[in-house]
């Protein structure tokens, strides 16, 4: 049918004006009819999907009809003064307390009680930071605005559980959640095992944008990888400015953005990216909630819709199949199950399967193992950085771990076992797959002779003269100081490469090998490129048929410069040495000299007023050792007999110079008159203040013939021993620091009244002193040396030189006295 325009006269204009704004006003209008009754119906779509989950929650709960269940709930509404569709919200909040819970409880403490409020009004309950949260459509009904946040987190919930497939959720999440935040855009992601990224779903772009963006290959750097990796909300106020490529960063409508990581239980399998126009909305708790709702929403949409193809996500068919391939393979393998605590985190992981071939580090059965907790059975695993934490972000991100020679420690028995293996961790759907390759003996055998090669400086080659092959290690494209894509040089060119004085070595080392097919070796100086020299060595062998012609030759190279300059170094240090040990050599006889000319080796008998005194010195072995030990017997002029030994510290000239200062000090101290503890005195104060820091011990004895008595003193000394009536004994110790130690030191004297026949020993250390044994032992034996008999004082000095067990080759001093019996 057609409608022919009604004749006007010739000229006539008003009227077709008025009635062309007549028609577009009637247009006007109708197009407003048509969206508000549009909204309107989204309205009531909203409201009645709100509406028929809070009656099915009623129905379980009551146990009662769908029919029954809504006149519950117009009861309910009507008795609490609310609306249906917020009372609706309030039991649907109740009863799921989940992540859209959070979300839209602070909107429904806030929402209307009831009907007739303002547009603005709103703004003030919902809040303002929402732009155009509440009224936002214009609509007159106020109170269908107030409530529009809270119903649409619960619509986006069930248009999500109802889509069909990821691209009608994701519509249904940017129609009832995202455009009241002022979004214009959402994409969802799922992210694959090796982290590529697939386009789930996208509303609010392009057709060719989401044909374009359709597949992102693993290692891209996108806004929806950043929060894969990153495992967090990631925002970017503008991809333009940031230079990082995502669908639909080339339009101006969709720059900001926020990207969220959508997983559940700790492991996450998708990406939520929301776009904005401009920067997105400053974070808020209240913003934070809801695009993790959303993000949960989205999870659950890729876990139970197909994007390109059904993957291996739950199931127990999937599961079915990896434990097959895990009996299928030949590595040690595990199949993991995530474990989550009471609070719905990860917690751990279950150790479900293990493969056929599975080989505990630690030497334990699979029976033990399987089944258990992997903290229970690899406690070491927690360890910050361990095994545990890659399993977790294998399984959150899906992205593969790969790794070679890990070190694996496990405890049997408290006590740590760590073995070496190689390591691959991947994600297949909810279950994580553990290979672990614990190295055999020859792959250890292999590693052992590559170490072997780099630590030594070893390059080892093979050249083959029939093909013209020539094969090097890495390490012998170093030592020549070449690139490893360099062309190996062959043999005959190894004079261009030798030092010219080097020359005639390589040159009988070829002729060796290649022309009278013998094993040879060389040293020579290598001339590399960038003018380093080293010093290495060469060993070659040929390689012949039964018919003896050459058909290659193996070889390796070692460099042996630190050999070189050690042995330059060594030769130098040997000629210092020599010096050293003549010049040493040349003291030590010094000090023997002059030892020997003060300290003759046997001196007496001396027989003074009825007292027989014998002395004997043993010199030291060795001339190295020449210490300081010393003796002193004389009569003094007051007719008393002074007896003393000593010992300076240390050997050598400065212990034998010491010596030296200490007996003629003594000496001259003596004619004094003082006693042998005020003497002892008087030589520390000498050792102290006039010497180089000489410290030495001393025994220290004045006899007076007229009285028998005998007056001691020592000064860290040994003390003497007494042989009286066959029996041996050391004299009663008395107090006296050695000399040296402190500039005062008191100094105690012991008394003692001769007997006919007594028998007294004055020693130095050399005499008893061992490497292996107490000083206490040692004088035990000397006791029982001492009491050998002996024909006289001169062979019972003899005995204790011929039967002492000291063991040090120290000197050795002996002053012993004598009182014989009357008539003999």
């Amino acid at each position: 049918m057609s409608i022919k325009p009604e004749s006007r006269p010739h000229g006539s204009t008003d009227g077709g004006l008025d009635d062309a704004g007549l028609s577009v006003g009637r247009l006007a209008a109708t197009v407003e009819r048509l969206r508000r009754q549009i909204r309107e119906a989204q309205r009531a779509a909203d409201g009645r999907g709100v509406l028929e989950l809070a009656r099915g929650v009623l129905v379980e709960r009551l146990r009662c009809g769908p029919a029954e269940a809504a006149r519950h709930l117009d009861e309910l509404a009507a008795r609490a003064g609310r609306s249906r569709l917020e009372l609706a919200a309030e039991i649907i909040n109740q009863a799921a307390r989940d992540r859209v819970t959070e979300a839209t409880q602070a909107f429904l403490t806030r929402a209307v009680r009831g009907d007739a409020v303002a547009p603005d009004a709103a703004d003030g309950r919902l809040g303002a930071a929402d732009g155009r949260l509440g009224a936002a459509d214009g609509s007159p009904d106020a109170a269908n605005g107030s409530l529009a946040v809270a119903t649409r987190l619960r619509a986006a919930e069930s248009g999500a559980m109802a889509a069909p497939d990821a691209q009608t959720a994701a519509e249904a999440l940017l129609a009832n959640a995202l455009r009241p935040l002022d979004a214009v855009a959402v994409a969802v992601w799922s992210a694959a095992a090796d982290a590529s990224l697939t386009l789930a779903g996208a509303a609010g772009f392009g057709p060719n944008e989401t044909t374009r963006w359709r597949y992102v290959p693993p290692g891209i750097a996108t806004p929806a990888r950043a929060a894969l990796v990153e495992r967090r909300t990631v925002r970017f106020s503008s991809l333009k400015q940031q230079g990082l490529p995502s669908i639909g960063h080339h339009a101006s409508t969709a720059d900001g953005r926020v990207v969220v990581p959508a997983g559940t239980g700790g492991r996450i399998i998708g990406v939520l990216e929301v776009c904005w126009p401009g920067p997105p909305p400053e974070p808020s708790p209240r913003l934070e909630r809801q695009l993790e709702a959303l993000a949960e929403l989205s999870a659950h949409t890729l876990e139970t819709r197909t994007v390109d193809e059904p993957g291996p996500r739950g199931g127990d068919r999937a599961l079915t199949e990896l434990t097959d391939l895990a009996d299928g393979l030949h590595d040690s393998v595990m199949v993991l199950l995530p474990h989550h605590g009471a609070d719905g985190a990860l917690a751990d992981f279950r150790i479900h399967h293990l493969g056929t071939h599975f080989v505990d580090p630690a030497g334990r059965p699979a029976s033990i193992v399987a089944g258990t907790l992997l903290l229970e059975s690899y406690p070491l695993a927690a360890d910050r950085g361990g095994l545990l934490e890659k399993i977790e972000r294998v399984h959150a991100t899906g992205e593969p771990f790969h790794a070679e020679r890990v070190a694996l420690t496990s405890l049997v028995g408290q006590v740590p076992l760590t073995a070496v293996a190689d390591l691959s961790i991947t994600r297949h759907g909810d279950a994580v797959l553990l290979v672990c390759r614990i190295q055999d003996q020859a792959a250890r055998l292999a590693n052992l002779l590559q170490h072997a090669q780099r630590l030594g400086r070893i390059g080892g080659f093979e050249e083959n003269l029939v093909t013209g092959e020539i094969t090097w290690n890495s390490q012998l494209f170093e030592l020549y100081g070449l690139p490893t894509d360099a062309s190996p040089s062959p043999l005959t060119a190894l004079p261009a490469h030798a030092h010219p004085d080097d020359e005639p070595a390589i040159g009988r080392f070829l002729r060796t090998v290649l022309r009278h097919h013998q094993p040879s070796s060389a040293a020579f100086r290598i001339r590399r490129s960038d003018q380093v020299v080293r010093h290495l060595r060469i060993i070659a062998e040929p390689v012949l048929d039964d018919a003896g012609h050459l058909l290659a030759v193996r070889g390796a190279y070692q460099d042996v410069s630190a050999q070189h300059w050690t042995e330059v170094a060594l030769a130098a240090t040997r000629d210092q040495l020599a010096h050293t040990e003549q010049q040493a050599a040349e003291r030590n006889r010094l000090a023997l000299q002059l030892q020997r000319a003060i300290m003759p080796s046997t001196r007496g008998p001396l027989d003074v007023g009825g007292l027989q005194v014998a002395v004997r010195y043993r010199p030291a072995e060795h001339e190295h050792l020449v210490g300081g030990d010393w003796y002193e017997a004389v009569v003094l002029p007051s007719g008393h007999i002074l007896l003393g030994v000593g010992d300076v510290a240390g050997h050598g000239i400065d212990a034998a110079t010491g010596m030296v200062v200490l007996r003629n000090a003594l000496r001259g101290l003596a004619a004094t008159g003082a006693g042998p503890a005020q003497l002892l005195a008087w030589l520390n104060l000498v050792a102290h203040d006039l010497t180089d820091h000489v410290t030495a011990t001393a025994l220290c004895a004045l006899y007076d013939p007229s009285t028998r008595v005998l007056r001691w003193a020592r000064a860290g000394h040994l003390a003497p021993v007494m042989i009286r009536d066959g029996e041996t004994s050391t004299l009663p110790m008395v107090r006296g620091l050695m000399l040296g130690a402190l500039d005062d030191s008191e100094y105690e004297e012991g008394v003692l009244t001769l007997a006919e026949g007594d028998v007294l020993l004055m020693y130095t250390d050399g005499l008893v002193e061992r490497r292996d044994g107490s000083i206490q032992d040692a004088l035990d034996h000397l006791l029982v040396t001492a009491r050998r008999p002996a024909d006289d004082l001169e062979s019972r000095l003899d005995n204790l030189l011929t039967y002492s067990n000291a063991d040090t080759d120290d000197d050795t001093c002996i002053v012993g006295i004598h009182l014989p019996a009357s008539g003999r």
